[in-house]
């Protein structure tokens, strides 16, 4: 499942994200907005895993905030939100949801996890075809989460990043830093991105837009 720019896809093995496989999402630091951003963007992800089928938010506080997922594409009544109370029993319920394979997309929020479990949520990936994203808090952890070993295809960090100025007063689409930490057959990368819309897809900053463009026109003259 690619995120529709460019810029990530030719950079993920495969084009884009592997369905049947484990995600791992943290935000960049333990600051409110950089943990929202890391919400926001696995809300996208699981928002474009399929319009058909319903996703499972699996956390110890059901302190979700439900105009900001919508934003980010996930609507409330594809949503199902689960309340565990212990990082197990949240293991326990995404597994047996990934296992279950009518889901479009599994969401588990989880501090300490070895390396495991992410196995066994990576194999239950792959049985029921379903896409395993978690979200690790560093809240729950006190430390980086993803500095531990892990199973998951890939592993990503978001932050927040300055919005480019609008020309007349407002709020601008937010930005975010994104950085992809590790992924199975391929480099890391980084980038810098508009946030989630209302469709779950990210985009290039403006500024990126115009200087791609303008870079594609000088090589059509050159060609010429």
């Amino acid at each position: 499942m690619g995120f529709a720019v460019d810029a990530i896809d030719c950079r993920l093995a495969g084009g884009g994200l592997a369905r049947a496989a484990l995600h791992e999402v943290a935000g960049a630091s333990p600051a409110y907005g950089d943990d929202a951003a890391a919400s926001l963007f696995v809300a996208g992800i699981a928002a474009r895993s399929s319009q058909a089928a319903s996703v499972l938010w699996v956390m110890a506080r059901t302190d979700l905030f439900a105009p900001g997922l919508s934003q980010a594409g996930l609507k409330p009544d594809r949503l199902m939100q689960v309340e565990a109370r212990t990082d197990q029993e949240t293991l326990a319920v995404v597994e047996e949801g990934l296992r279950h394979g009518a889901l479009s997309a599994v969401i588990g929020e989880v501090g300490a996890i070895g390396l495991t479990a992410t196995r066994r949520l990576q194999l239950a990936a792959e049985e029921g075809g379903t896409m395993a994203l978690l979200l690790r808090r560093w809240r729950r952890t006190g430390r980086d989460p993803i500095v531990e070993p892990s199973a998951a295809v890939t592993r990503w960090r978001i932050g927040c990043a300055p919005s480019t100025p609008l020309p007349v007063a407002g709020v601008g689409r937010p930005q975010w830093h994104v950085g992809l930490v590790r992924q199975r057959g391929g480099d890391p990368n980084f980038w810098i991105m508009e946030g989630c819309d209302a469709q779950g897809c990210l985009a290039l900053p403006a500024e990126s837009r115009d200087r791609s463009a303008s870079a594609d026109r000088r090589g059509k003259r050159q060609a010429a």
